[in-house]
């Protein structure tokens, strides 16, 4: 069998479905490709069950000859199945002339399984309302990503020398994300309570101030290789969506900020998220990570 995704929507919308697309290759020993935004196909990258990503620029910008290229593309395979989160007359014309049989969404006129627009809970276990339809059980907290050793071994042989606990701090870099200063403060005052704390930073241009402020800091290279960085930590402390989704997928202990959204992050013990990240303090965040 073969499932299609049309799975439009950031990199942390992406992430937040691979449980249910790792639970479709399980259950029914499927094919998948998903079609996505080109920016979000190294995510996917971290599921080896997905055989293929089809790149497509959704929303408003594409062009006739896009649209002509993506149906050719999801018509060439044999699906069977298509999980389809868009909306639109172009997305329902495109399904009802991709010849796939099964169509599952929660919006248009192409779907021959219809599924519940804006159901409550954890974003990643919503998408169990799209698994039912072809028999396939779901549950997302159990999910775990599945690493090559070879990349865990080099994110652990990155990290600092010592003895104390590994913290990523990872900046979202924002509008309403804390300013670099606000973070290197935050920096200074983890180690001061915890003088033989580890620090790290992932890769990108949000954590550039930070290894520039403080030299000590480890820092990922590209996303494959934060992932693994993000498994080889005790802690996540991040303003970013995309490392916080990492950290639930990889099991490792997070505090996310401004992140307290109903269904955005699932209930852990392991999982403290803060709300409004202007309103926080630096207590409050030391209490979340246990070291006020």
């Amino acid at each position: 069998m073969r499932v299609l995704a049309l799975l439009p929507g950031s990199t942390e919308t992406q992430l937040q479905a691979m449980p249910a697309m790792a639970a479709i290759a399980e259950q029914l020993g499927a094919g998948l490709q998903v079609a996505c935004n080109a920016s979000n196909v190294a995510a996917w990258k971290l599921l080896p069950a997905v055989e293929k990503c089809i790149s497509f620029e959704f929303g408003d910008r594409w062009s006739m000859a896009d649209w002509a290229n993506l149906l050719g593309s999801i018509r060439e395979p044999d699906f069977q199945v298509c999980l389809n989160f868009t909306s639109g007359p172009g997305y329902d014309l495109l399904l009802s002339m991709s010849h796939i049989p099964t169509r599952i969404g929660a919006n248009g006129c192409a779907n021959t399984e219809k599924v519940p627009a804006g159901a409550a809970g954890w974003a990643c276990q919503q998408l169990e309302h799209y698994l039912r339809p072809i028999g396939v059980e779901l549950d997302a907290d159990v999910f775990r990503l599945s690493l090559p050793v070879a990349q865990l071994q080099s994110a652990r042989d990155s990290l600092p020398s010592g003895d104390g606990p590994v913290l990523l701090l990872a900046p979202g870099g924002g509008s309403d994300d804390w300013s670099a200063e606000r973070w290197q403060e935050t920096a200074v005052a983890i180690r001061s309570k915890v003088p033989d704390a580890r620090l790290v930073c992932p890769a990108g241009d949000n954590s550039a101030s930070l290894q520039t402020a403080d030299p000590k800091l480890t820092r990922a290279g590209d996303f494959q290789a934060s992932a693994a960085l993000v498994t080889a930590v005790d802690v996540v402390l991040t303003s970013d969506p995309v490392m916080a989704q990492l950290a639930v997928l990889t099991g490792t202990p997070l505090v996310a900020l401004g992140m307290a959204e109903a269904g955005r992050l699932p209930q852990r013990d392991t999982i403290k998220a803060l709300g409004n990240i202007a309103a926080l303090d630096e207590r409050g965040v030391l209490q979340a990570l246990g070291v006020a």
